[in-house]
């Protein structure tokens, strides 16, 4: 019983860095209803400026959320005025190919300044710590990479439903010419959109590398299990996005337990069983 029980806190722990990796990814979606194929890269140098804090600079991947986050905010800043937001009214599979083209370039791009090697900031803050309760054992970067994806997640989601300004990008998103007609620019709530959703992946870099190493395919494993998470909670919906992680992360972690190597599999007939009956997802309205 204690090994399950540890599965399934290990799951949630997991599952709330998933949902952070996956709110930057529908948060574009549901506002410009472009699938940013370059997100697992914005998280890999959110993870390498977070080691390079650590290695020049001395701060531990903790202190540098500040400076990864704003980093990969303005990565996504110029990511959309160079090239997305180029082809934005252009035909989908243009927009397909501006950010795949970005995904390659990137990783790309990180293999020649960094080599295929991988960086590991050792020692961190938290990395000895470590509590135990009733036998079940709770490691303390993990707890701060859950912790910090938690309350990540939740500003975003009071940000994009409590605030005049999250108003404007969601009308943007839903009737770009009645937003307008209302005085608002949605091309600048847009480039807000990338902006925020650099934001956050840059923090979630961060999180990441109290426990993971940086290198240029840091990203693809995370990515991947985002991209389910979104389809999961619903394209668009943060709310969604933030269950469907959770969940995404007790499956596998409860089959990991019995069956290693089939999580990847638990995850993605999770997915399936609810879309079969729900096709928008947990919490999507289209």
């Amino acid at each position: 019983m204690t090994d399950l029980i540890q599965a399934v806190v290990n799951g949630l722990l997991i599952g709330a860095v998933f949902a952070l990796v996956a709110v930057g990814l529908t948060l574009i979606y549901g506002v410009m209803d472009v699938i940013n194929f370059a997100h697992g890269e914005m998280l890999m140098l959110g993870m390498y400026t977070s080691f390079f804090a650590w290695s020049l600079l001395g701060l531990d991947p903790l202190l540098s959320i500040p400076i990864t986050g704003v980093a990969i905010a303005l990565t996504g800043a110029f990511m959309y005025f160079t090239a997305v937001g180029r082809v934005l009214g252009k035909s989908p599979l243009a927009q397909v190919m501006v950010t795949f083209g970005l995904q390659v370039f990137l990783r790309g791009l990180a293999q020649f300044l960094w080599k295929p090697d991988t960086r590991t900031v050792t020692d961190p803050l938290l990395g000895s710590v470590r509590w135990e309760i009733g036998g079940v054992v709770i490691g303390g970067p993990q707890l701060a990479m859950a912790i910090g994806a938690l309350i990540t997640t939740g500003a975003i989601a009071w940000f994009m439903s409590r605030t005049r300004l999250g108003g404007a990008i969601r009308a943007a998103g839903e009737d770009a010419p009645a937003a307008s007609l209302m005085g608002i620019d949605p091309r600048k709530m847009y480039a807000l959109c990338w902006v925020i959703a650099g934001l956050v992946t840059g923090v979630a870099g961060a999180l990441l590398m109290n426990r993971y190493s940086a290198s240029p395919t840091a990203g693809v494993m995370f990515v991947l299990m985002a991209f389910v998470v979104v389809a999961f909670g619903g394209f668009g919906s943060i709310y969604g996005a933030a269950i469907a992680g959770l969940l995404v992360g007790v499956a596998q972690g409860v089959v990991g337990l019995y069956a290693p190597s089939y999580t990847l599999a638990a995850a993605l007939a999770l997915y399936l069983l609810v879309v079969t009956v729900r096709p928008q997802g947990l919490l999507g309205t289209r």
